[in-house]
Parts: C-alpha cells; structure tokens; sequence
C-alpha cells in the first residue's frame, strides 16, 4: 500500500471519526432535552451542520467542499467556544440567585462546576479539529 493511499485511508477515518462524534452530539442533545429555549438549538444546528460538510467530503472531496469543509468548522468551532460561555454563564446565574451575597471568586468557581456542563460544548470543537486534520495539506481535485 503506498503512503497516498494510507493517507487517504487517514483522512476518511478522521472525517468519518468527526460524522460519528456529531451524531452522537445530536442524539446527546436530543436526549438530555436539549431544547427548552430558542439559543439551546443552535447546538443541534451546529452537529447538523458539521456531519452535512464532513459527509460531503467523504462523499465528494472537492476543492468546494474542502473549502465549505473548512468554513463550516470554524463556525462550528465559534459555536462551540459560544456554547461554554453559555454553560458558564448559566451556572453563575443559577449560583447568584442561590447566593445572591456570594463573591465573584465563589460565583465563578461555583459556576465552573454547576449543572451546566461546562465542557460538553467542546465535543463540537473536538470533532471541527478532527474534520480540519483530514484536510491538512489535502491535494483537492478540481
């Protein structure tokens, strides 16, 4: 097997790797009822959008879809990054009602560690670095 086609094999693993992590954030979101308010869909929207651009380069890698690959996770990426400051956001919210005499210092720290996960956001960004990999230096067919 030459290092072309190894690398192939690579670069659809790691898109393949990144589809699998966005369907699981879908049906994550879906069963932890993900949805009570209008922002918390975003998150759906993302996952959706992150599986349709790594399928499609799977599918057809294409230096348009290489392109609209690479578009497509930096804003996933964005979201992701958006979608822990909502977490944190929420947790320090929750915590100033609670405590409303708490400091700053306690609310943070409290807000790192409250009912929102802070850090399940980040799976998004994992699988948007997993499908930017696969297109590292990727000789794109025209």
């Amino acid at each position: 097997m030459s290092a072309a086609e190894v690398l192939g094999q690579l670069r659809r693993f790691l898109l393949v790797l990144s589809v699998l992590l966005f369907a699981g954030a879908l049906i994550e979101l879906w069963l932890v009822g993900h949805t009570e308010d209008r922002i918390q869909w975003l998150a759906f929207g993302l996952a959706g959008l992150g599986a349709i651009a790594a399928m499609a380069v799977i599918i057809s890698p294409k230096q348009a879809t290489v392109r609209i690959l690479r578009v497509c996770m930096s804003l996933v990426m964005l979201g992701s990054l958006f979608g822990i400051y909502e977490h944190l956001a929420g947790n320090i919210a929750f915590e100033q009602e609670i405590q409303p005499d708490a400091t700053t210092a306690q609310l943070i720290s409290r807000g790192l560690e409250g009912g929102n996960p802070l850090l399940a956001p980040g799976i998004l960004a994992v699988a948007a670095v997993l499908a930017l990999s696969a297109t590292y230096r990727h000789e794109i067919k025209k």
